[in-house]
């Protein structure tokens, strides 16, 4: 399976402070925004990556993240001319996904939860091996800001709508998307919403429509964070700090998930931690690395 990351756009719910960077390259407590949805396609096992960016911005993403080899994985860079919608990103990246399935992945969410890792493999396996797509479900209160699942009597979902004005249920669908190869197809035939898009909701609906649509809910214990606005985000840094300080770990560690998915050595690890300099990230994966020796 590959992934696309998408961090495009141009973040005009949180100008100025985007006017002169891009919104996933803002920082979310001490790591850059990127850094969250990279490591959940790399703890999905993932490691053929495409990242796709305005041309303004594709340069500042490389400069960070350079070609993936020191997480032992494989970064490669694509430009989205316009903001035509994320469906858009299937059509853009069908050269890279050729025929595998693909995973997409918003550059401003964030997802943590212990049970993560369980979620991604049951994704995974509806979408490699039934050939489902996967979206996951999450309760939200204001649900008018996403695309909302609708359920019938039985439970099961039968329509997902993009940003409704009066939303029938309170479950939106997360910036996490599994699906077969056949995405790409789908992708050509849809219209630009009214929005002038091509919106992945429509996609999703075709899915369901087919009954090729598993829907994974994230319960409690799961939190998951669009960082789209300046209350959004400073509450995402909060979240980050408070959840490093009380148990010590670190989110969206990418040398720490590339470390235990044994992509990289521990002299990688070592080189990468003294590159950091006396920083708190730095003597993170330090004191990761001691821990392991003993």
């Amino acid at each position: 399976m590959k992934a696309i990351l998408l961090a495009g756009g141009i973040g005009s719910r949180l100008f100025p402070v985007t006017l002169g960077v891009s919104k996933q390259l803002l920082p979310v407590y001490d790591k850059p925004m990127v850094y969250y949805p990279l490591s959940v396609l790399m703890e999905a096992g993932i490691r053929e990556v495409l990242l796709i960016s305005t041309p303004h911005d594709l340069d500042q993403y490389k400069r960070l993240l350079g070609d993936g080899s020191k997480w032992g994985i494989n970064l490669s860079y694509l430009k989205q001319e316009k903001p035509n919608g994320l469906a858009e990103a299937f059509i853009l990246g069908e050269s890279f996904i050729k025929n595998d399935s693909v995973c997409l992945v918003l550059g401003d969410n964030i997802f943590h939860g212990s049970n993560l890792s369980s979620h991604l493999k049951s994704a995974i396996i509806q979408t490699v091996e039934l050939q489902k797509a996967t979206v996951f479900g999450v309760k939200v209160n204001d649900p008018q800001r996403y695309g909302v699942i609708s359920f019938d009597d039985k439970g099961n979902p039968n329509e997902i709508i993009e940003k409704p004005k009066y939303p029938k249920s309170d479950y939106a669908v997360a910036g996490l998307y599994f699906y077969p190869n056949s995405v790409i197809k789908i992708a050509k035939t849809i219209k630009p919403s009214n929005r002038g898009e091509l919106e992945i909701t429509s996609i999703n609906q075709i899915y369901l429509n087919e009954k090729k649509l598993h829907l994974e809910k994230l319960g409690r214990g799961f939190t998951w964070l669009d960082t789209g606005t300046h209350e959004s985000l400073l509450e995402a840094s909060q979240f980050i700090q408070t959840i490093e300080k009380r148990q010590g770990i670190k989110v969206g560690c990418l040398e720490e998930v590339a470390y235990d998915n044994g992509w990289i050595s521990k002299k990688t690890l070592i080189i990468t931690a003294q590159s950091l300099g006396h920083t708190g990230y730095g003597e993170y994966l330090l004191n990761k690395y001691s821990e392991d020796e003993n």
